[in-house]
């Protein structure tokens, strides 16, 4: 695509205008179209000149124009700025940044070095880390970074892209705004959903494959998808090779950002020069007419230019010093909160502009429904490592009434000791890692955990029960991306992450996982008939607990990763969603979607406020709690069970009142007999028993001869049962 050209000059009443120049505006930054022209606008408050180059095309390595931007004309404040006739969408630019080169001091800037734009809304061709052009300093020297690079990056083909896409018709779309409460999310990475031939998808590992099966996300019955980092990064850029092929590997997962406001062009069908954005309306579009969110995992922490010994692709070099956090002491380094090298400033007041900008920009103009903070514990710290939380660029992200009703969801932790959880201002959910952890360990059949059970089951209103919080702040999940998937979790006691060329070093240890007696895949038939039995044990704990539950791609069928917990650097049959097993593992499929359906139906799962497990309306409890005889749980440190009562009546007197469930859990290696209470007018109703093989381990809630009328249940092994409730007169 080439750019768009119109020859007529702006109006004589534009300030400073001279020959389809004129000095331009300080704001909004980034390059804006305004009527025929181009309003370019850019930060950088060290620099001593800010050079702007137009291309023709994005694979040229001499501008067709060249502006140096005059501090006198065309600056405010920090901001260089200039206004071009004649340049509109799809019009290929790049900026340069003189100054100073002192490592030592935190300068970096390098006028040999094309940079791209951190407002830019696409960027063109890719980024290129294996070329000596991309790095500031000279790798050859014996003093790395502190000696400067003379090569110069205008080949590279990553140019920043003029967007006006104003004329998009969204068809009144909106945002869906999902009540929280109601919210059951699912964790997707869009290359690897659909890259495998399995899929029968026409535009395998795309935005579009998405939507080809769409149907399958509908079926399932999610709210919300969860898509991890689609912000323009460098999949390329990892050093190591797989140890037994040779083949060098990927930096598939994308958390490694160079530009905030720019969908990764890989993601989108066409050439990724301009129209991924338009396929990225499109995809959200479709999607909202699904009735299905789309939540993006952002990530602010840090860039993808690393540490000292990285490449200079933007922030680096437009102002080094501003961008990131550096030691006081030697600002030739960078803070490390992130573990990726850098770590973005994130509470230095242009950082702070450039994020809600950015955050505003994805909501307004691309209409997604919420955000995921990868690390967002850093965006709570102040530049000397502080945790500021209600200070922070948390707060103002929450206060902001832009983003006001947006999804805002924060991985409450840090890659340098950061554990902020339930520490987040009000507005923010985050993923529960203590959530994850017991059941996990409940589940496996670890002991002295049972009250942190039920705590973790009713919401954890030991982290949330604060003003202006509520149960659903709570992200619930089993796994994530990060960590073993599902079946991996009840088939490999140990992680298995030598293919990512670390010497298995990488990934957490702490897995709390259990094989069943053989590591890894096996075709014995009570090994796999156990293992499915627990997963759907963790299902039955994860959607009948308060909170907002959220489920990883591919556990509906079993996707393995063959015991690799880091997976990130493989874009390979190790890692793509292997659409097969779906046929072979149905019954988790239908298991889960049941599970859903069941959670849709029963408001008493998805309540607005804590549980007192006191008496209050109807002089019902809310909550009771359970073991195996009734009104007696079994706190001990042995102990391997609880059941508990979550009551319908209590609910708000202006809805119908909910059935009644009855939940015995049971990670104990021998069955266990359990009193049923009784419940004056009603009758239970066995729903679910997870010992039971498909069909039989969930049946059908209107279907009369489940009636439940022994005094005791027994429930096997390892296994869960739910009940619910019925009055008499409706039976």
């Amino acid at each position: 695509m080439n750019k768009k050209t119109n020859n007529k000059k702006i109006n004589n009443s534009e300030p400073g205008s001279n020959n389809g120049v004129g000095s331009g505006f300080p704001l909004p930054l980034g390059s804006t179209v305004i009527g025929n022209g181009t309003n370019f606008s850019i930060f950088s408050r060290n620099a001593s000149e800010i050079i702007l180059e137009l291309y023709e095309n994005y694979y040229d390595e001499i501008p067709s124009k060249r502006y140096k931007l005059s501090s006198e004309n065309n600056k405010t404040g920090d901001i260089w700025h200039i206004f071009i006739d004649g340049v509109g969408h799809g019009q290929f630019y790049g900026y340069r940044a003189d100054g100073i080169y002192n490592p030592v001091a935190g300068n970096r800037f390098n006028s040999k070095k094309l940079l791209t734009d951190p407002y830019a809304k696409a960027i063109s061709g890719a980024y290129n880390w294996d070329e000596e052009y991309a790095y500031g300093y000279d790798r050859n020297s014996p003093q790395k970074d502190l000696t400067m690079s003379y090569i110069d990056s205008g080949k590279s083909t990553a140019k920043s892209i003029v967007i006006d896409d104003s004329s998009y018709d969204w068809e009144n779309d909106k945002p869906l705004r999902i009540p929280m409460k109601d919210t059951i999310i699912y964790e997707m990475h869009v290359r690897l959903f659909t890259a495998d031939d399995s899929s029968k998808v026409e535009n395998e590992g795309t935005f579009t494959g998405i939507l080809e099966k769409i149907e399958h996300l509908k079926s399932l019955g999610v709210t919300s998808v969860e898509l991890m980092p689609i912000f323009e990064f460098n999949p390329n850029s990892n050093i190591h090779r797989n140890p037994v092929t040779g083949e060098r590997l990927k930096n598939i997962w994308g958390y490694d950002p160079l530009a905030f406001f720019a969908v990764e062009g890989s993601y989108s069908v066409g050439l990724g020069i301009g129209e991924q954005t338009i396929n990225f309306k499109n995809f959200i579009k479709e999607m909202h007419k699904h009735n299905i969110e789309v939540i993006l995992d952002v990530v602010f922490n840090h860039t993808g230019e690393g540490g000292s010994d990285g490449p200079t692709l933007s922030f680096r070099g437009l102002d080094n010093k501003i961008y990131y956090i550096l030691p006081a002491h030697n600002r030739r380094f960078y803070e490390n909160y992130s573990g990726c090298g850098n770590t973005l400033n994130c509470n230095k007041s242009v950082v702070k502009m450039m994020i809600i900008d950015c955050l505003r920009y994805w909501v307004t103009e691309m209409h997604v429904d919420g955000f995921r903070f990868d690390l967002a514990a850093i965006l709570g710290r102040a530049p000397d490592g502080r945790w500021i939380g209600d200070l922070s660029l948390l707060k103002d992200i929450s206060d902001d009434p832009v983003l006001s009703g947006t999804k805002l969801i924060a991985e409450g932790w840090d890659a340098a000791g950061g554990y902020f959880l339930g520490e987040f201002p009000k507005g923010w959910a985050e993923w529960n890692g203590q959530f994850r952890d017991v059941v996990r360990r409940f589940v496996r059949g670890d002991e002295g955990i049972i009250s942190d059970l039920a705590t973790r089951i009713s919401g954890s209103s030991d982290l949330y029960d604060k003003p202006g919080k509520k149960p659903f702040n709570s992200i619930n999940f089993i796994t994530a991306h990060d960590g073993f998937t599902l079946w991996d979790l009840v088939s490999y006691n140990e992680k298995h992450n030598y293919l990512n060329g670390e010497n298995n070093m990488d990934g957490t240890n702490d897995n709390f996982s259990y094989n069943y007696g053989v590591e890894g895949e096996t075709s014995l038939y009570d090994i796999n008939k156990i293992r499915k039995r627990q997963i759907k044990n963790f299902f039955t704990i994860l959607l009948v607990s308060q909170g907002t539950p959220m489920i990883l791609m591919g556990d509906e069928m079993c996707r393995s990763q063959f015991g690799n917990n880091n997976a990130y650097c493989h874009d390979s049959s190790l890692t793509w969603m292997n659409w097969d097993l779906l046929g072979k593992n149905g019954d988790i499929y239908e298991f889960l979607k049941k599970m859903i359906s069941f959670r849709k139906k029963h408001r008493c799962l998805r309540r607005e406020h804590f549980f007192t497990g006191k008496r209050i309306s109807h002089g019902v409890r809310d909550i009771t709690w359970h073991g195996t005889r009734i009104k007696q749980p079994d706190w001990s440190f042995n102990s391997h069970s609880l059941a508990f009562v979550i009551s319908g009546d209590d609910l708000d007197s202006y809805v119908e009142p909910d059935n009644d469930i009855y939940v015995a859990l049971n990670s104990f290696s021998e069955p266990l007999d359990f009193e049923i209470p009784v419940i004056k007018n009603k009758k239970w109703y066995r729903i679910i028993d997870t010992y039971r093989d498909s069909p039989e381990d969930f049946l059908d809630e209107n279907e009369k001869n489940n009636m439940f009328e022994d005094t005791h249940y027994r429930v096997m092994e390892r296994s869960s049962i739910v009940l619910i409730s019925k009055k008499v007169d409706k039976i």
